[in-house]
């Protein structure tokens, strides 16, 4: 899935927070959210692979228009599923030779 609009202030435990509270604690098994360095945050998008195709229509349904963010903020959770890549290995294979792997980046900006 692809999760759109997201708080510009964002991080990867911030959407496994979000994840793991609304019900889909170990039902995910791939989360990215890119971080922009220039600027200091997220560039306002995620990238999660769900365990299933029925946890990923759950998972579009619960997030599609959400807003509870845990900041304040005033944005609404656009999803939709992220093609071209669609599996776990798909995910790996994309980002195992990416620049966000090398050993500076530390771990918090790298997809898990």
């Amino acid at each position: 899935l692809m999760l759109r609009n997201l708080p510009s202030d964002f991080t990867r435990d911030m959407l496994r927070e979000l994840l793991d509270s609304n019900g889909f604690s170990e039902r995910y098994n791939f989360i990215y959210v890119p971080y922009d360095f220039s600027r200091g945050r997220s560039i306002g998008y995620a990238f999660v692979n769900m365990e299933s195709a029925q946890d990923a229509m759950q998972a579009r349904e619960r997030f599609t228009n959400f807003q509870q963010w845990k900041n304040p903020s005033s944005k609404i959770c656009a999803v939709s599923w992220g093609a071209p890549l669609q599996g776990l290995e798909a995910h790996i294979e994309k980002f195992q030779n990416s620049p966000v792997m090398h050993q500076d980046v530390p771990d918090e900006f790298k997809p898990m």
